[in-house]
């Protein structure tokens, strides 16, 4: 499974549908992308909060995939693709789903944006 930054940020928040993700951590082998790292630097610093603790919780929990050209390629097709389709559909968005594609990976999330995407569970 691969988590998107949103599953995290929850997990991490506490809420009930962090419970979920949790849950997830516990039973799956867990994958996040390298660009949900810079996400997740960009919310602690947003909240002042320290970035290190939960930079390192990712890394115990889970496998960092990093980007690689396959994947960047694919990404540029998906964005262009989806921003025509999905209200602010971002890259960032477009990075985390092409590695979902190419790793062969269910993307777990709760952005709104990945709702009707095959191979995406919604929390």
């Amino acid at each position: 499974m691969l988590l998107d930054t949103s599953a995290w940020i929850d997990f991490f928040q506490g809420t009930e549908k962090g419970a979920k993700v949790k849950n997830v951590l516990k039973e799956d082998k867990c994958y996040t992308s390298i660009v949900s790292i810079a996400e997740i630097v960009n919310w602690c610093e947003k909240n002042n909060i320290d970035k290190k603790y939960y930079l390192d919780v990712i890394e115990k929990s889970s496998f960092i995939i990093n980007l690689k050209k396959d994947i960047v390629i694919l990404a540029g097709i998906i964005n262009y693709e989806n921003k025509i389709k999905i209200k602010n559909w971002g890259m960032l968005d477009s990075f985390i789903y092409a590695t979902g594609r190419i790793y062969k990976l269910k993307i777990l999330t709760l952005d709104h944006h990945f709702k009707d995407l095959e191979g995406v569970d919604l929390v």
